[in-house]
């Protein structure tokens, strides 16, 4: 198999024939991550083009290199994701990471579409209200998860119970119930930014699982992993890898 030359192939689908100027600065750099990227990661499993550009931008966005971030939302448009499902991936990164680094990235993707002649805001995916989103988000946090979810909630000690309602109402009522993405997707992409912050190995083992109730297997997680390792590093795609392993051994 010719690495070059699928290199090449995937890199101007993405972005063009523009090679950007570390082509000129540091050519062997520029070969070393057009073979690896392009070459070999983008062409490992049965991910699509489109889920592989969602999990980059999910984890540039939790990496906070965003100018490498811009450049994957131009790729996204490029191969044919919408502007909704960008802005979905970007807004599943906010319970995780914290509004601040959303809001960078968020930028980030706003300039891209100001570029692109995409309008804003896009359309909107909520789909709670005030007095929704707890028992919805509730609902699918449980869909998710299971009974474990009310053992939460009822053990939480009094001065911390508001946490767990926190994470019912914002994470999965705010977040996980809007279009735009569906439910595996989004799952998905948790396991992404997860792994890719690092020291989260506890709910990186949690979100094993319930990616496993929401319908991805054990190959699709793998894949998503590889997707991210050239973005994250081995150190935390291992880490990533030692928790799947440890959730679904590869003798089952």
């Amino acid at each position: 198999m010719d690495r070059v030359k699928l290199s090449k192939e995937k890199f101007e689908e993405l972005f063009g024939k523009h090679s950007g100027p570390l082509a000129e600065t540091d050519p062997d750099l520029q070969e070393m991550l057009n073979r690896f990227i392009f070459g070999e990661v983008f062409y490992h499993g049965k991910l699509t083009d489109k889920v592989r550009e969602l999990i980059t931008i999910v984890v540039l966005t939790t990496n906070q290199t965003l100018e490498q971030l811009k450049a994957h939302v131009f790729a996204a448009l490029n191969i044919g994701v919408s502007p909704v499902e960008i802005k979905e991936a970007v807004y599943q990164c906010a319970p995780y990471l914290g509004f601040p680094k959303t809001l960078n990235a968020i930028q980030q993707v706003n300039e891209v579409f100001k570029v692109a002649n995409i309008s804003v805001p896009v359309e909107s995916q909520k789909q709670v209200t005030e007095e929704t989103r707890f028992d919805k988000g509730l609902k699918v946090q449980k869909s998710i998860f299971g009974d474990v979810i009310d053992q939460m909630h009822q053990k939480a000690p009094e001065n911390q119970k508001h946490i767990q309602n926190y994470l019912s109402a914002f994470c999965f009522g705010d977040i996980y119930t809007r279009g735009g993405l569906d439910l595996k997707t989004r799952e998905l992409l948790t396991l992404c930014i997860l792994s890719a912050l690092g020291g989260c190995e506890s709910q990186v083992k949690s979100h094993v699982y319930g990616n496993l109730n929401v319908g991805n297997d054990k190959n699709t997680l793998l894949e998503a992993v590889t997707q991210c390792l050239p973005y994250m590093g081995f150190p935390r795609t291992l880490n990533a890898l030692s928790s799947i392993n440890e959730v679904v051994p590869e003798n089952k």
